[in-house]
Order: structure tokens, then C-alpha cells, then sequence
């Protein structure tokens, strides 16, 4: 395994246990990571959105083992961040009580697209050769 794909299985690792915790972080800083009142289990969205992210962390943390095998996986986690932290950006630029993600989920899922983007694109310089 060469270094960069290091560095990007450790990332899909880390980032997979965040998207498997969304839930507890919900629960330790509601005002960053949820959109409703009260406790999080108290939303079914909000629990259909933990499922979903729970998946994704799981099969993020499996494709650390062959990064380069899981391209389309981790391509799509980059994309589908960036869209998601661009719809709750201007959500919570137009309600005042959701301003919190802000600071919580969007700048989280723009780091996970960022640092995804950067590794990705090392990782495919590697073993894919400049075309003529």
C-alpha cells in the first residue's frame, strides 16, 4: 500500500466512525447536528438520516481496506457532502434557529468532501498513468 493510500484509508476510517456517530453527536450538540426539537430519536427524518449515514460510515470504514477498489463509492461521498452541506448552508442561512450547523454538520461534511477530493485525486495519480 503505498503512502497516500495510508493516508486515505485512514481518513475513510475516521470518517466512517464520525457518519456512524451522528446520532451521539446529535445527542452531546443538538444545536450542530440536529434540525428538530427535543431528543434525536424524537424526528423519524432525523433517524432515516442517521440510518442512512450509519450505512455510508460502515461501507467507508470496509473501503479502507482497497481504496482504490472503492473509487466510485468514495467519489460519490465527496459529491453527495458537498450538495448536502450546500442545502443545509442555505437552509440555515434562511432560519435564524438552524444558524448552529454552520458550525456543525456543514463545515463537517465540506472537510469529509475536501479531504476525500485531495487523498482521491493523489491515490488515482498513483496507479492510473497520465493519458497522451
Amino acid at each position: 500500500m503505498v503512502r497516500n493510500d495510508r493516508l486515505l484509508s485512514t481518513a475513510l476510517i475516521v470518517f466512517g466512525v464520525t457518519f456512524c456517530l451522528v446520532y451521539p453527536l446529535a445527542v452531546v450538540w443538538p444545536s450542530g447536528w440536529a434540525w428538530h426539537a427535543g431528543s434525536p430519536a424524537a424526528s423519524n427524518y432525523f433517524m432515516m438520516i442517521v440510518g442512512v449515514y450509519a450505512t455510508l460510515g460502515v461501507f467507508l470504514i470496509r473501503a479502507a481496506r482497497k481504496p482504490f477498489d472503492n473509487r466510485s463509492l468514495i467519489w460519490f461521498t465527496v459529491w453527495s457532502s458537498i450538495v448536502h452541506a450546500v442545502v443545509m448552508a442555505l437552509q440555515a442561512l434562511g432560519q435564524d434557529m438552524h444558524r448552529g450547523h454552520l458550525a456543525g454538520d456543514v463545515p463537517a461534511l465540506l472537510l469529509v468532501a475536501i479531504v476525500l477530493a485531495v487523498l482521491m485525486k493523489r491515490s488515482e495519480r498513483a496507479y492510473i498513468p497520465d493519458r497522451p
